[in-house]
């Protein structure tokens, strides 16, 4: 881990522990969490008559296994389950049965790369499924289109070549995405001799269709789907490996990989990364539409305002509302989301969508550290870094846990939970107490 020039006072204030600074090992494990950069993914899932009343111990478990290095969460779609990791010095691509966790397909290929500032070897981003296809885009900067069915390759670009991309913190892992008949993937590099943050290809054949030409690099936030105006957008929130460090809130047109408006939003400091992904706050008919980005470092959170002709003007900023890597929920007119770049120092926030005011914060009773929130069955599932799964009630007045349980004690548990037929899956990335391996785990989440 190298040493950080110039960051001493920034940092000790948002550490907390009485001011002090954080040592080389502090930064080097806490700097891993842009390896947590999941796919930000659907953080809202239309499941029903789920279990609500916890017990102590956690939902029933219905399979587990264990699983390589990486922080990816798992891709369903029906019956199948493919997770994304790193297996005895391979990324590895696996299909499951996603009800009894039985192997159905297997796909691994070399992908040197050497943590240059420790922490884990495997894949940053999490599995794409559209239609009969997967798609993986690795560490190394490898992006594969697999057949769901058989695991067959289909096509691969080895993306850090052909775009000649440069180093990266933690190797690449922004997780791509699919929309309008279009593969999307923020990687930061050069085309034709321009500078290009974001790229779409063909899924089916994987065809360059455009580049979205912009001089910042790729962070570890995923691109994010929106309407806006009428004109079908992809929101990127950039910024890569880069002194002085740049970056900041990209809208991009779907169709064609213009640069319709930016807005500049990083860290003052270079070791620093950004990977919650930007949230659509509003988007109403004939008014301005509002996103939110956020990070940890020094800059914060901040709102901005993105008019008909696709300017874009920062409409408040709150430092405070410092979410490092998970991404935020709007709900009531608000954003909720776990602030502090330290486990030390994270609490629930919930911040006015219209003007940033902070309305609350609160640490749940402690124990869930910086926790990921999963909009579902009416309620949001909480899940903390450590292993804890809890049920909260929020409103702009506060937050209340309705029911906790321990899953597992284990530390980095930063991938969001999916939720599908009534099943929970979560992911434990590090070995935790009682001789426990990294491991899928999938419980029974069913209600009466």
């Amino acid at each position: 881990m190298v040493d950080f020039p110039n960051v001493g006072g920034r940092l000790s204030r948002r550490w907390g522990d009485g001011g002090r600074a954080p040592s080389a090992a502090d930064r080097s494990r806490d700097h891993r969490l842009a390896a947590a950069a999941r796919p930000r993914p659907q953080r809202h899932f239309a499941e029903t008559h789920l279990l609500h009343d916890l017990p102590k111990g956690g939902p029933q478990i219905v399979w587990e296994r264990e699983k390589g290095n990486g922080f990816g969460g798992p891709a369903i779609a029906g019956a199948r389950l493919v997770i994304f990791n790193r297996v005895e010095g391979n990324e590895t691509v696996e299909c499951l049965d996603a009800g009894t966790g039985q192997d159905l397909w297997k796909f691994a290929y070399p992908a040197p790369y050497r943590p240059r500032y420790g922490g884990s070897e495997g894949p940053r981003t999490s599995p794409v499924i559209e239609g009969e296809h997967v798609f993986t885009y690795g560490i190394s900067g490898i992006l594969h289109c697999l057949d769901l069915k058989s695991g067959e390759v289909i096509w691969k670009h080895d993306l850090a070549r052909e775009f000649s991309m440069g180093r990266s913190f933690f190797g690449y892992g922004s997780t791509p995405l699919v929309f309008g008949g279009r593969l999307i993937v923020q990687l930061g590099g050069q085309h034709e001799g321009k500078a290009v943050n974001t790229a779409a290809f063909d899924p089916a054949t994987g065809k360059l269709l455009w580049v979205a030409a912009h001089e910042w690099g790729a962070s570890y936030a995923s691109p994010i789907p929106v309407t806006l105006h009428g004109r079908e957008c992809v929101l990127v929130f950039a910024g890569g490996e880069s002194r002085p460090p740049t970056g900041g809130l990209l809208v991009i047109d779907a169709a064609t990989g213009a640069v319709l408006g930016a807005a500049e939003h990083r860290a003052d400091i270079a070791e620093s990364v950004s990977a919650s992904s930007p949230v659509l706050v509003s988007a109403e008919p004939g008014k301005a539409a509002r996103v939110f980005v956020s990070e940890s470092y020094s800059a914060g959170g901040a709102c901005f305002e993105i008019a008909r002709d696709f300017s874009v003007k920062r409409v408040w900023q709150s430092d405070k509302f410092d979410v490092y890597w998970m991404t935020p929920l709007v709900r009531d007119g608000c954003l909720y989301g776990f602030a502090g770049q330290s486990e030390r120092n994270s609490e629930l926030v919930c911040e006015e969508a219209a003007t940033g005011r902070e309305l609350w914060r609160s640490d749940l009773g402690g124990g869930f550290g910086r926790a990921s929130l999963l909009a579902v069955d009416g309620g949001v599932l909480c899940l903390g870094e450590f292993g804890d799964l809890a049920w909260l009630e929020m409103s702009p007045k506060g937050a209340a846990v309705k029911s906790r349980a321990k899953l597992f004690n284990a530390p980095e548990t930063w991938t969001l939970p999916a939720v599908s037929r009534g099943l929970l899956y979560v992911s434990q990335n590090e070995r935790g107490a009682g001789a426990t391996k990294p491991r899928l785990i999938c419980y029974d989440l069913r209600g009466n």
